[in-house]
């Protein structure tokens, strides 16, 4: 299983942007799709994350009402919207993927395939 992320770039504060990761291979509806990021000298962190099917979603409370993670199946895709951007919202941003749960999982260790990861840079 590959996961392509991009759609990451330079920005101003309070600006947009709308990453994207494709999946490949015939899984991908049965995946639960999460969003990380990792800022240059800390852990990775979640960021928001979609259930298999689309059921449920959850998001980290430093993005909660700014961002909204989505999926089309029929696309193989997750995408994940960035409102009103920040500095402090600067870092790599990974799409993950994770089989055998529909619950909105959160933690790193929980997922089993990873993106290679685009770069978001928001300046103030």
């Amino acid at each position: 299983v590959q996961l392509q992320a991009s759609g990451g770039g330079l920005v101003q504060a309070g600006g947009s942007l709308r990453l994207s990761c494709v999946t490949s291979g015939r899984s991908f509806s049965t995946y639960t799709m999460g969003w990380f990021r990792q800022a240059p000298g800390k852990e990775r962190e979640f960021v928001a994350v979609i259930s298999r099917q689309g059921g449920a979603t959850s998001y980290s409370d430093s993005v909660k009402g700014r961002f909204a993670v989505s999926r089309d199946d029929s696309k193989n895709t997750v995408y994940l919207q960035m409102n009103s951007l920040k500095p402090e919202d600067t870092a790599v941003y990974y799409c993950a993927a994770a089989r055998n749960t529909y619950r909105p999982i959160q933690r790193v260790n929980d997922y089993d395939y990873w993106g290679q990861g685009t770069q978001v840079t928001v300046s103030s």
